[in-house]
C-alpha cells in the first residue's frame, strides 16, 4: 500500500504534475503533535579554508576527521576548532562532477585500531575501503577494499557512510544516472547497502547481498534514531526530495515514484521540494532530524518519534551560509555542519564566500 496518508492530500497536484505543489509534506497522523521549533544559538566558525569537504567524524579525543572530495585529502581539525592539519591524500580517487573522496566514518575502536571507513570514487566502480591513520596523524594507508562493484557515472553517487547501532557500516549509493538500476536487485547503485565492518555480508541481511532496501535515487544521508530507527535522505529529480524510515527488504519507488509522485514502494515520512532542499547529510538530535540543503542553502529540522514525523520540515539558517553538506552532532551535543560552496557541483548553488568552505558549530536550545 502506498501514500495513502498523502496521496490524498496532494492527489490534484500529481494529476496536474506536480506544477503547484506545496514545498514540504509530511506523513504523519491526523492529530500528531506539533513538534517543537528547536532555537538555535549562533553559528560560530570553527576551521576555514576547506576545499570541497564532503565527509566528517569523530574521534575520541573530540577532534574530527573531514575528507576532501576533490583533492582526496584526510584532515584533522581540533576538537576545539582551528587550522585543519592534512593527515594524508587517498589514492586512486576519480574525481568527477560529483565523484571523489566522499563520505568517512571512524571505527568505534578507533583508539585501538586507527581505522576509518571511506566511500571513494574509481574511474569504473566506487568502492568502500578501510583506511589506517597514523599515529601522528600524518600520514593514512588504505589497508583493504571492503567492497566494490558500485557502478560510478559524472553524478548520483550517493556516498554516505555511517555505523549503524548494530556495529554494521550503512552505504548509501546513488544510480549513477541510471535509473532502472536502482530497482535491479543485481545493481548495488541506488540502494542502502549494509555490510560488516571486515567486508562480509550480515546474516540477517534481507538476502544474500549487501543491499538492505532498493529504489532510491541518490543518498546522501543516513542517520539513526536512540530507538534504532533508521533514516535517509535522497536527492529526488524535479518534483520531491524524501525523507525515509529504511525497513529490510524495503522498496523505496525510483524511478516509477518520486516522492508523493507515484504509487510504487514505501512512503517517505516527509517530502521537501528540490528547490528548497536537495538534501545532502542527516544528524538526529533533540528528537529531531536535521537535514543540510545544498540547493536550498539551508538546515532543515524535521521533528520526529519514531518512524513518524510529528511535525511538517523547519527551515533554519536559510541563505545564511550558502550550501550544507554535511551535518553531525559532536561530543558536546552541538550540531557541526559542513559547508559546499567550493564545490565544482554547485547545482543550484553560490559564489563561496571569504573563508569557504568551513565548519560551523550550532547549539541547539
Amino acid at each position: 500500500m502506498r501514500r495513502t496518508a498523502i496521496g490524498a492530500l496532494c492527489a490534484g497536484l500529481i494529476l496536474a504534475g506536480c506544477t503547484q505543489q506545496p514545498s514540504t509534506t509530511t506523513n504523519r497522523p491526523p492529530g500528531a503533535a506539533a513538534g517543537t521549533v528547536a532555537t538555535l544559538g549562533e553559528p560560530t566558525e570553527l576551521t576555514t579554508g576547506l576545499r570541497s569537504p564532503w565527509g566528517l567524524t569523530f574521534l575520541p579525543d573530540g577532534s574530527a576527521l573531514v575528507s576532501e572530495r576533490i583533492t582526496g585529502r584526510i584532515l584533522r581539525v581540533p576538537a576545539g576548532g582551528g587550522d585543519a592539519q592534512t593527515v594524508g591524500t587517498v589514492p586512486d580517487v576519480s574525481v568527477s562532477a560529483e565523484g571523489g573522496l566522499l563520505g568517512i566514518v571512524a571505527s568505534p575502536g578507533f583508539a585501538r585500531d586507527r581505522t576509518v571507513y571511506a566511500a571513494v570514487s574509481g574511474p569504473d566502480q566506487n568502492r568502500i575501503v578501510a583506511v589506517t591513520i597514523g599515529a601522528d596523524f600524518a600520514s593514512l594507508t588504505v589497508d583493504r577494499v571492503l567492497l566494490d562493484g558500485i557502478r560510478t557515472a559524472d553524478r548520483h553517487h550517493g556516498g554516505r557512510i555511517v555505523i549503524g547501532p548494530d556495529g554494521h557500516l550503512w552505504i548509501g549509493t546513488g544510480d549513477a544516472f541510471e535509473p532502472a538500476d536502482a530497482a535491479n536487485g543485481d545493481s548495488l547503485n541506488g540502494k542502502i547497502l549494509r555490510i560488516a565492518t571486515d567486508g562480509t555480508i550480515p546474516d540477517d541481511n534481507p538476502g544474500d547481498s549487501p543491499i538492505y532496501s532498493s529504489g532510491h535515487r541518490n543518498v546522501q544521508g543516513i542517520a539513526f534514531g536512540p530507538d534504532g530507527t533508521a533514516y535517509a535522505s535522497e536527492l529526488g529529480h524535479r518534483t520531491w526530495d524524501e525523507v525515509n524510515v529504511l525497513r529490510a527488504g524495503a522498496d523505496y519507488g525510483w524511478p516509477a515514484t518520486e516522492g508523493i509522485a507515484g504509487d510504487t514502494g514505501e512512503p517517505p515520512i516527509a517530502t521537501i521540494h528540490p528547490d528548497d532542499a536537495s538534501p545532502s547529510g542527516v544528524a538526529y538530535a533533540h528528537g529531531s532530524l536535521w537535514i543540510g540543503a545544498l540547493g536550498g542553502q539551508r538546515l532543515w529540522q524535521l521533528p520526529v518519534d519514531g518512524a513518524t514525523a510529528t511535525a511538517d520540515p523547519i527551515a533554519h539558517l536559510a541563505g545564511d551560509h550558502g550550501r550544507i553538506r554535511t551535518v553531525e552532532v559532536a561530543p558536546d551535543g552541538s550540531l557541526w555542519l559542513l559547508t559546499s560552496n567550493t564545490d565544482l557541483a554547485t547545482w543550484g548553488g553560490t559564489d563561496p564566500r571569504p573563508g569557504d568552505d568551513r565548519i560551523l558549530r550550532v547549539e541547539i536550545g
